[in-house]
């Protein structure tokens, strides 16, 4: 079975404080093979790339409303009369708040659930197929 990735390059901004952010480029990355999760890799000035992982269901809800709780938490604004989106990380190694474009985000989004919409995902793992070679012996 082949698997369908989506990926998007785009720069965020990670606010530091209500006057100053810096920019971090991001990757966006959306896997068939793992149809419930979104991944977001941040380059940040370190030897090594930050990865974080959340449900693809959080990031679709969290452009038109407020959702989430514990470690990530995700909601839209506007900033400078855009729209944007909020993304509120927590790890034992600190807390960071990042601002995404809507209109970026969005579009990646409606890539990823055209490639697996909502309710399919089950059958990207592949659970029905296994199941079946297992009951067959």
């Amino acid at each position: 079975m082949q698997h369908t990735v989506v990926e998007r390059e785009l720069e965020l901004k990670l606010i530091l404080s209500p006057e100053r952010s810096i920019p971090v480029p991001a990757l966006l990355v959306y896997r068939g093979d793992d149809p419930y999760a979104v991944h977001i890799v941040f380059h940040i000035n370190s030897e090594h790339p930050v990865h974080w992982t959340f449900a693809r269901e959080l990031l679709v809800e969290g452009v038109f409303r407020p959702c989430g709780h514990g470690d990530v938490r995700v909601w839209p604004t506007k900033a400078d009369g855009r729209s944007v989106v909020l993304m509120a990380l927590s790890s034992p190694d600190g807390d960071a708040l990042l601002e995404a474009p809507t209109p970026q985000v969005s579009a990646w989004l409606e890539r990823t659930l055209r490639a697996v919409p909502p309710g399919t995902e089950g059958g990207q793992l592949g659970i029905d197929d296994a199941l079946d070679q297992l009951l067959a012996r």
